[in-house]
């Protein structure tokens, strides 16, 4: 298997069995980010303990494979970490999903992140793959 097969698989994973995917639609205070170039959306929500660790990021919108797998990947990677932490690797992982020397390289150090270096060649995709980044840096933003 390529590497491209293994990340399209990798891809394919999330979207079909999305991890911390919830219904959310009654909730008036989660963040709700759209692209509109795609129709993609999503309602993320972020709660905290005590001690101010992300114990909970979910989500919940339509998009396609990338949008969905990107926001499952990430609910993933936050899972746990204290806000100050959270926002430092949201925007990390925002400016690798913009390209650059070793972005592809960088990513693939974060595990099933690595699926998405391939989204960085077109300019498109990373709008999709960025969403649910984007709108946890405002749900972090807001903590």
């Amino acid at each position: 298997m390529s590497f491209d097969e293994l990340y399209q698989e990798i891809i394919l994973e999330h979207y079909r069995h999305p991890r911390n995917k919830a219904e959310l639609g009654h909730l008036r205070d989660a963040v709700v980010r759209e692209n509109p170039a795609c129709g993609d959306s999503i309602r993320l929500e972020a709660r905290f303990d005590r001690a101010g660790k992300l114990s909970s990021l979910r989500y919940d919108g339509r998009g396609c494979a990338i949008s969905t797998a990107s926001a499952s990947m990430m609910s993933e990677l936050l899972a746990g970490l204290p806000a100050a932490e959270a926002r430092q690797r949201v925007d990390e992982i925002l400016g690798l999903l913009r390209g650059g020397p070793g972005a592809a390289e960088k990513l693939a150090s974060y595990g099933d992140l690595a699926a998405l270096a391939g989204v960085i060649k077109f300019p498109v995709r990373v709008k999709c793959a960025s969403l649910a980044w984007h709108a946890a840096a405002q749900a972090l933003r807001e903590v």
